[in-house]
Order: C-alpha cells, then structure tokens, then sequence
C-alpha cells in the first residue's frame, strides 16, 4: 500500500503536459495544449491538456482527466500502478509493505506477466554482461554489428544461455511462477512436461512498449549457426499482453525523437533500428518485416504526421515498401519513400555514414510516395494491359490520399506523368472513393443493408456517470464543481427576514433539500455533499478539490466537467480584475455574482422541470398499466394533472409558453 503522504506528492510533482508529452504529441493552443486524441482514431487534434487545472480532456471520445486518470486510461494499470508509473517517473520513492500471499494470487494476470518479462529482460542482459559465454559469445557478436556498449544499454540487448532448462530453473528459485513463463511464451512444454527455455543460445531483443514495459522478446541465432537454420529469428508469441501487429520496435527510444522531429523512419528489421540511432538518427522504428497494421499507424500518428519508408534497393525492398502504403495515405500520414542503393540496408549505411551524410543523403533522394509508384510501376512498360493496371493502382492510392489540396496536386502530376486527361484520373479518383465508402459501409454493417445487432460486448457495457445523468443534472453538477465555493445573493430568508448569501453549493442544496430532491446519479450526491462540507475550509476551491479527489471516478468526472475550450480560465479572469480600479473591479465582481445566481436559479428550475416531466412519463405509464383498476386510474389521473400544472408554471418561469 501506498501511504496518503506519498500519493499527494506524486500528484503534486506530476505535470500534465510532461505526462501526455510521453504518448501524444501537443502543440501550444492558447492558454492549453492540443494534440491527437490516443484514445481514439482522429485526423484533428480533439485532445486538450490544461496546464492551469493539470487535467487533460478529449472532446472527441470524453476521455481524459488528471495526470493519474491519463496513465490509468492509457496504459489500462490500476489506481496503485499509475502511481508506481508517476513516482518512477519523478523519482518519488515508495515505501510498501510486503504484499501478503492472498494480495499476491490477486494480482491481475497482465500485471504478472509483464513482472515476469521485465525479470526476464534483466535476467538476459545480466547473461550478456557478466556470464563467460554472454561476453565471449554475445557480447562479441553485438560488437561485431558495431554496436557500441551504450546503445546496447539502451535498448536492452542481452544473451540467453544454450542450457534449455536454465531460465526456467532460475524463475523457479526466484520464486515466478510457471504458468507466467508459459503465458508469456518464454517457455514451452514438452512432450515429457518440462519446461523448455523457447530463446536458448540466441541473442536477446526486447520488445518495449511506448510505456517503457518490456511486452515481448525477439531472438536471433548467432551467424556462425544461420546455416541451414530455418528460423533466424524466434519471436515471442501472441499473448495477452503482446500483439505483435500492435508493437513497433523502437518506439519506446524513438517517440522524443519522433514528436521533435516531426516525422519518423520506418525501416524493417531491429540491427536497421539500432545502427540509425546509435549514428544519431534516433527517429527511426521498425515493423519487423510483417505489413503495417492499423494499429502501429495509429500509434505513429500520435506523434507526427509524417514518415519516410526506409528500404534496401532489392527486389524485397521494394516489395516492403507498397505494403500498407494505402493505408498510411488513408489515415492522413505525408508519406515518402527512400531506397538505398544495391547493396546497402540502413544498417550497413548507418555505420559507412555519419549522422549528417545520412541525413542529407534521406533529403536528397527521398521522394514522394505517389511519383515513387508512377516510376516503380510505369518504368518500361509497354503492354497496354499491364500499363492500364499499373496506371490503376496509382490512381487508387490517390484516392487514399486525405488532403483535397494535396490530392489534387496528384492528379495534375499524375496526368502530366502518365499522359492521361485530369478529367479521366479525377472520375476514376471518385469511384475509388466511392468503392472505399461501400467497402467500409459493408464492413461496418457486416455486409448486409439489415439493422446491425449490438455485439454483446457492447450490450454488456455499463453506463459512465455521465451517460445515466440528464443534461440538466450534468449542467448543475458542472456549475458545483467549477464555482461551487463563490458566494451568490439569493432567496434564502432567516427567521429574521434577511436573505443570506450562500455559496453556489450550498444554495443547489438547500434549494433541492426543500422539496425533498436528488440528484438521480448518486456520484453527483456525493460530489454536492461533499461540497457543502468542505465550503468552510480555508482556501476551499470546488474545482481543485474535486479535480483531484482521491476517488478516481470523482476525479475523471470533475476533469471532463471542468474542461471547456470556450472558457476563460479562473487565472485569467482574476488577472483581468486585477488590471481594473477598485470601483470598476466591484462592479465586475457583482455582475459575475449576479450572472452566476441567474444561471444557478434558471438550472434549478430546469432540474425540477425536467423531474416533473420524468415523473408525468412514469403516471402515464402507470396509467396504461391500469385499465382494470378504475379507483387507481382515477388517482393516477388527478395526480398527472396536478404534476402538469406544476410543469406549465415551471415553464412559464423559465421564459416558455410550452402546454403539455
């Protein structure tokens, strides 16, 4: 456990914009920060992260919340987990107790397995560094790729002993448990049950994720021994917590590189990684040989916009670079394409060139993705057939392309490349898209025009808070946490005639505690007491309080209700006051107290309207429901008459004529 101290030093250290600024990438906004939500596919940033109120909110998807709620959401931990995640972070020391062994079987499986991986990714680089064979053996064939012992350290390289029962062995005694070891596909089992060590006599490259937690390993056999290997490389397997469509290797040392900047190299394998960042290109991932993945693009595109493909000149080369190309222009990506001469990978390259020769050598000769194909496809080709198809598949990837600007841009290059008429390229653009909207159209209604049926997944969902309250309450509750501590005038009156002033949250209490009312949702009863209990603390503020309320759903609610990108901040407002005459600034100040009862009456009033009309919804129903008890229908009926005067004078107060 965690001890109350420590968790509000870790929520005061932790800084929003330096927390979301490890996934997504923001750009100063006014007051705030944007960027791509990562909660969700966007090609405009929705994603605002408020440095004044230290929450982050996506207007898009509703996700967000303090810099705790954000790791929690992102990287699906625990309460407890974010917080170990911020301390590491800000080098904030905890001190627990020892988990006993019911809180230990308790632990969630996802959690274990990364424990057993992050051992096991030490366990190797341990092997590496001081085992005889790691040193003579994998730490000879490292440096002969002309990895330098620092880069090594970065990306966690390590060795695993040719002994196949010695991981699982060591595991064992250190107390992990064998189901883990099989989950996370470090071992197998036999045909005799034991446990087989699955990287044995390999060198080691973790997988680590944009978090930084180890999600998988690949491992290759030493090239004294690829002859006549059939698997070079050995994989970990799919698993619960690694998907290898889901991962980029290098993204975890690249992503500062990447959003800084502004584009990324995709290359193929890990040595292509590793040699580019050890000479000073460190903005470079790799999809390990297999097609990109909706998934790896969309995670790409949380930090830039652009990537440059990055391949050999050979035939596989090529080939690599159209896979998934569509797709990257269909997601809004800038894409360019570089091929390096005969002979050369971006390993070989990166260590015969200094970081500069590199670079201008990519500026120089990376092309666009469009003219790349034209000359790929059209170079040469004669046969009409084969040139109509040619010419039909660059068109089609135009059509992937986002920007209209940009797309026409293509069409005009595109005709003056290949001799077509812009008129024919732009209709064949436009049933492409078309044939793209049917196909996603189809693919979303399951291939029939019929009601599609709710999977039960998304049945089986239950309702945020915000979903089981109406608009008018979520209104009310917004305007309790935002100003629930200022004062406003109202129509309170004390045993001796005098109205009292009360603060906005003990005035919406008051108000419904008058005729015996609540919120439906009990998370906002619970936020309106604890308002009121608080309201005499010194240096009380609603929205700090509740902000940062130790109950995560109080805290996620308040940090969605507290973000609007329309309104001026409570900063702003008091450095505006402050700017003014004390004559000036007091009549300020009573028009924004006189506004804030306005629009706390008027929510109340709506509050009440819309329980009354909920209330006539439930008589009707009732009513119906009656046609075989003439006494209760009678009294139903009385009943829904009264209950609709009394929502026609609440209308008429609010400024409506509205007849039920």
């Amino acid at each position: 456990m965690i001890d109350r101290q420590t968790v509000e030093k870790i929520k005061d250290a932790a800084n929003i914009v330096e927390v979301v600024s490890e996934f997504v990438t923001l750009r100063k906004s006014g007051a705030n920060y944007k960027g791509l939500c990562p909660f969700h596919n966007e090609k405009t940033p929705s994603f605002y992260v408020s440095p004044s109120r230290g929450t982050c909110h996506c207007f898009g998807c509703g996700k967000g919340g303090t810099p705790v709620n954000f790791i929690m959401e992102h990287e699906q931990m625990t309460y407890p987990e974010a917080l170990r995640w911020l301390a590491a972070k800000y080098h904030i020391e905890i001190q627990e107790r020892e988990l006993t062994d019911d809180e230990k079987r308790e632990q969630s499986e996802r959690e274990s397995m990364f424990i057993v991986n992050d051992w096991a990714g030490k366990y190797f680089q341990h092997l590496l560094h001081h085992h005889p064979d790691g040193v003579a053996v994998g730490m000879q064939y490292f440096r002969s790729r002309g990895f330098r012992d620092d880069v090594i350290e970065t990306f966690q390289l390590g060795f695993d002993l040719p002994d196949r029962f010695a991981l699982a062995s060591t595991a064992r005694e250190k107390g992990y448990r064998e189901e883990f070891l099989v989950k996370t596909g470090l071992c197998y089992r036999n045909d005799r049950g034991e446990l087989i060590d699955r990287f044995a006599g390999r060198v080691i490259f973790p997988w680590i994720g944009v978090s930084g937690k180890v999600v998988g390993f690949s491992a290759r056999v030493l090239d004294s021994r690829t002859k006549g290997v059939n698997q070079k490389y050995v994989n970990s397997p799919e698993s619960e917590i690694y998907h290898k469509d889901h991962e980029l290797y290098g993204i975890y040392q690249a992503k500062r590189a990447i959003a800084k900047e502004d584009r990324v190299y995709m290359v193929e394998g890990q040595a292509d990684v590793i040699s580019m960042y050890q000479c000073g290109i460190e903005n470079v991932v790799a999809n390990s040989g297999t097609a990109l993945s909706i998934h790896q693009v969309h995670m790409l595109h949380r930090f830039t916009n652009n990537i440059t493909l990055l391949y050999d000149g050979d035939e596989a080369g090529i080939h690599a670079a159209l896979r998934g190309t569509d797709m990257l222009l269909a997601e809004g990506m800038n894409l360019k394409v570089l091929l390096l001469p005969d002979g050369n990978d971006p390993d070989s390259f990166a260590r015969s060139h200094t970081a500069a020769d590199f670079r201008k050598y990519i500026e120089d000769n990376q092309t666009d993705f469009i003219e790349f194909k034209t000359k790929l496809l059209l170079n040469g080709v004669t046969d009409p057939a084969k040139r109509s198809e040619a010419i039909e598949s660059i068109i089609r990837s135009i059509s992937f392309v986002q920007n209209q600007i940009l797309r026409d841009t293509y069409v005009h290059d595109c005709a003056h490349r290949i001799g077509l008429s812009e008129v024919t390229i732009i209709n064949t653009v436009n049933r492409f898209i078309r044939e793209n909207k049917e196909q996603q159209s189809k693919e979303t209604s399951g291939g029939t025009p019929t009601t599609v049926p709710q999977p039960p997944a998304m049945a089986a969902q239950p309702m945020t808070p915000m979903q089981q309250a109406s608009k008018v309450e979520q209104m009310l509750i917004q305007i309790v946490i935002r100003q629930g501590e200022r004062v406003i005038m109202t129509d309170v009156e004390g045993e001796d005639g005098q109205l009292y002033d009360l603060s906005v949250a003990q005035y919406v209490d008051y108000n419904l505690a008058e005729d015996g009312l609540r919120f439906r949702n009990e998370l906002f009863n619970r936020i309106l007491a604890e308002a009121v209990e608080h309201n005499d603390d010194e240096g009380f503020r609603a929205e700090s309080y509740f902000v940062h309320h130790p109950d995560v759903e109080i805290s996620r609610l308040a940090s969605a209700l507290s973000m609007d990108r329309y309104q001026l901040t409570r900063q702003k407002r008091e450095e505006d006051t402050s700017a003014l005459d004390e004559d000036a600034r007091r009549l300020k100040e009573k028009t924004e107290m006189e506004a804030l009862r306005r629009q706390t009456m008027h929510l109340l009033l709506d509050f009440r309207k819309d329980y009354v009309k909920q209330h006539m919804n439930e008589l009707q129903q009732a009513i119906s429901a009656s046609v075989n008890d003439p006494d209760r229908m009678i009294k139903l009926m009385a009943e829904f008459k009264d209950m609709q005067q009394i929502y026609i004078k609440l209308a008429k107060m609010l400024g409506s004529d509205i007849v039920v």
